[in-house]
């Protein structure tokens, strides 16, 4: 008799998958990196090509230091160092 993971493997479906591990805070690890909304160059991993935030599960901050990212960011943009999204073409 094969088990139900085994089934599913004949029949081609996804697995399940298993946790991974989670990316640790930069600034956690790192306390002499500042967060400056005026470090143009520091806050862009944590905005896509499109100018988003990027999540916190995805940027493997804390939850403190996101919302401080966040912050900045949001400065940033209403100071003119990051823009809001990219430009349109036509």
């Amino acid at each position: 008799m094969k088990r139900n993971n085994e089934d599913k493997a004949d029949r081609g479906e996804k697995r399940e998958r298993g946790f991974q591990k989670r990316k640790g805070c930069r600034f956690c690890a790192e306390p002499a990196l500042m967060i400056d909304y005026k470090d143009k160059y520091l806050m862009q991993p944590f905005v896509t090509e499109r100018f988003k935030i990027v999540p916190r599960r995805i940027s493997g901050n804390c939850a403190g230091h996101q919302r401080k990212v966040t912050t900045a960011v949001k400065r940033a943009r209403h100071m003119a160092i990051l823009p809001y999204t990219t430009a349109q073409m036509m």
